[in-house]
């Protein structure tokens, strides 16, 4: 039986396949960003809003996929298992309050959410780039999945909120008793150190699309 939650599975398990959000999917599918939104899954009146043939056919085009690996996204794993719900929000968005706890962890309304391979911690969120601020190592539409639990050692790429509620995705140069020393990824952008009494938390960032 053709169920509705199978059918949007497997356009979140698509999108995640191509390191993209359901949006950025769309997006890149030439339709319009909000078309794959949780809020349009489900009409006003309350009934379940099927996905149109033609938006199905545009993703598959967009991603080089057929329709038989669609049909197999739809019921692949979808017990559970090897894939985990995770959410996912527009980097710019990540900075508003009630997104995070004091701990760092997703917290609050407004997050999407994607099925994704289980990286091993329940906290694990992703956000979606957007800007040219980070090219070349993130490029606008690129999906970063970050770890909360996950340990940080000089050298790694990390997400930091600081006190003041900006969220910043830069490279880990050392840390000390008093100071965070940040590397930018865009060359244009210098170096960045931030006094540890500045900083809410400091999450590592385990997986990025390229």
């Amino acid at each position: 039986m053709l169920r509705h939650q199978d059918v949007w599975r497997a356009i979140d398990r698509l999108a995640t396949e191509n390191g993209l959000s359901a949006s950025a999917l769309a997006r890149r599918s030439g339709l319009d960003p909000t078309s794959f939104n949780k809020s349009k899954r489900i009409a006003r009146n309350g009934k379940p809003r099927w996905p149109t043939t033609e938006s199905i056919a545009k993703v598959l085009e967009a991603t080089n996929k057929s329709l038989g690996h669609f049909v197999a996204l739809m019921h692949e794993g979808s017990e559970g298992g090897v894939m985990q719900r995770i959410p996912v929000i527009g980097y710019a968005q990540a900075g508003r309050s009630g997104f995070f706890d004091d701990a760092g962890y997703p917290a609050g309304a407004g997050w999407d959410s994607v099925d994704f391979p289980n990286v091993g911690d329940p906290n694990a969120y992703a956000l979606e780039i957007s800007g040219d601020s980070m090219e070349p190592v993130f490029r606008d539409g690129d999906v970063i999945v970050v770890s909360p639990s996950a340990s940080i050692r000089r050298g790694d790429r990390v997400v930091v909120k600081t006190k003041a509620g900006e969220i910043l995705a830069k490279q880990l140069s050392r840390q000390t008793a008093e100071h965070v020393h940040l590397v930018s990824f865009n060359p244009l952008h210098g170096g960045l150190e931030i006094s540890v009494e500045d900083i809410d938390w400091v999450a590592r960032i385990i997986w990025a699309s390229q």
